[in-house]
């Protein structure tokens, strides 16, 4: 029997071949590119939603550093730096030839102003905690800044070259959020509510090499059936991350696109509120991961696209260490787990859902392995805003399912106000001996215990690791094959 997702594709390739296979004239100046999700905003340093990253990354804002395709670390704003033998001191030398797009100078200043601000007593950043190693930031001449930790950080420099370390500048930090104004290579043009984010290339960009494109529009189309008919009518050039995964058949097999399936840092999990009862009880949320089969999650929500994961880590990162074994699907055990809790006859819980693909599909499946177990979930799907502001911020919720993007973003559950609601000290210990190494085996050692501490405690069900499922047309070359960091960084893309 074939399977479920080989029979979607043949009928939708059946279906795709009374539509035309794309535009017959491209303009070559111009690119298209989908998003399944409207960013709430454009401030990258006042925001955790990744769609955010995907529209302003290297092509509006820049860091100090930056992340290139490979996951290496790069000169952005800075050309060079130096590191003091202690780890502590961090010498910036800075572009001379950089102006923000309003056409206001860029300087030493406006890094102390942006880090300090990241920083600060009343800061929003979403990554405030890849600033809490800052002890000052000077600024001895307006090309030369001068970072000074109060420990060493392995992963500074790294952390400089996220967008959440984007340098703003003090004209107009303030107004980012619907009128962005940076340094790349790119400027913003419009905003087209619910809808389109168009840029346009900035003439005073200091390398008139780059970008090699006139305009880059940015089209948010969530539901899949729509994402792939406008791959195939030519409305659309490229997804980078398309949701209709189930689609990547159908798309591989027309020669007028090329797909690619890569790594990105986002571990998907069925997130679990911690600090709410009955999940306070670490035997009911191993019962909740003994209910859930993240195989049938992954075939079901994702077509078979992703990699299992059983703690809060990319299996391609040095340190993974694989912990899908220790909670293996058994409805019994789960009623049984519950039954030890004081819940022989279950509890009824809510369970409510962004709207990215992996999220809606995933949830439905999820509630009704949890029934089996006689965890009965009520569905409640949320739009992006309302599900940042009521779960990720307001903490009000039992189960959510979401991928969180951030490289390397094990550290969250060592956040006291994080939305999990996750307390332990021995975690603790171990992130902060993690906080004071620098050499790259011992780090991954700890990597290691972190991850093992996050599975014994049960803390979410890790369910897998969401793949970079991208298609474009034919002819287009330069985009991220893998997500080292959430962006869609079309600064070198060109048409062939």
């Amino acid at each position: 029997m074939k399977s479920p997702s080989l029979l979607i594709a043949a009928a939708l390739l059946a279906a795709g071949a009374l539509m035309p296979a794309g535009a017959s004239a491209q303009n070559r100046d111009r690119l298209v590119i989908g998003m399944q999700l409207e960013p709430p905003h454009l401030d990258p340093t006042a925001g955790a939603a990744a769609a955010i990253d995907e529209v302003t990354y290297s092509n509006l804002f820049e860091s100090l550093t930056r992340i290139d395709a490979r996951g290496e670390v790069v000169p952005g704003l800075a050309e060079s730096w130096e590191v003091s033998p202690d780890g502590l001191t961090y010498t910036f030398k800075l572009r001379p030839d950089v102006t923000y797009h309003d056409g206001t100078g860029f300087d030493s200043a406006d890094v102390k102003f942006a880090l300090d601000r990241a920083r600060g007593a009343d800061s929003v950043n979403a990554q405030k905690g890849y600033f809490a190693a800052i002890g000052s930031v000077e600024t001895p001449d307006p090309l030369t800044a001068v970072v000074t930790l109060t420990r060493p950080d392995g992963q500074f420099l790294f952390n400089m070259g996220s967008n959440d370390a984007a340098i703003v500048a003090p004209e107009s930090a303030a107004t980012n959020r619907q009128k962005p104004v940076g340094t790349g290579p790119f400027r913003f043009d419009r905003w087209v509510s619910g809808d389109r984010v168009v840029l346009v290339r900035n003439p005073g960009f200091r390398d008139p090499a780059v970008p090699k494109l006139g305009e880059v529009v940015f089209r948010f189309i969530s539901d899949p059936a729509a994402q792939l008919n406008a791959m195939r009518s030519g409305d659309v050039d490229a997804f980078p991350n398309i949701g209709a995964t189930e689609s990547l058949p159908v798309l591989e097999a027309d020669g007028n696109f090329t797909v690619t399936v890569g790594t990105t840092e986002g571990e998907t999990v069925l997130a679990l509120n911690n600090a709410r009862k009955p999940f306070d009880d670490v035997r009911v949320r191993r019962a909740v991961a003994h209910a859930v089969n993240r195989q049938d999650v992954i075939d079901g929500a994702m077509f078979g696209y992703g990699t299992p994961i059983g703690s809060h880590f990319a299996p391609h990162r040095a340190g993974y260490v694989d912990l899908t074994g220790l909670y293996p699907h058994d409805p019994a055990k789960a009623r049984a787990l519950l039954a030890e809790a004081g819940y022989p006859d279950g509890f009824d819980a809510v369970i409510r859902l962004p709207p990215p693909v992996y999220a809606r599909r995933g949830g439905e499946i999820v509630a009704a392995q949890l029934a089996e177990a006689g965890i009965r979930l009520r569905i409640e799907p949320m739009e992006w805003a309302p599900w940042l502001e009521q779960v990720f911020r307001g903490r009000d919720f039992d189960m959510t399912i979401v991928s969180h993007v951030e490289p390397l973003d094990i550290d969250i559950y060592g956040r006291p106000d994080y939305y999990f609601g996750y307390r332990s000290e021995r975690f603790a210990a171990v992130l902060d001996e993690l906080s004071r190494t620098v050499e790259p085996d011992r780090r991954a050692a700890l990597y290691g215990d972190a991850q093992r501490i996050l599975a014994d405690d049960s803390v979410n069900v890790f369910l897998f690791q969401l793949p970079k499922a991208g298609v474009h047309k034919a002819g287009l070359t330069g985009l991220w094959e893998n997500s080292p960091v959430p962006a869609n960084d079309v600064t070198a893309v060109s048409w062939k």
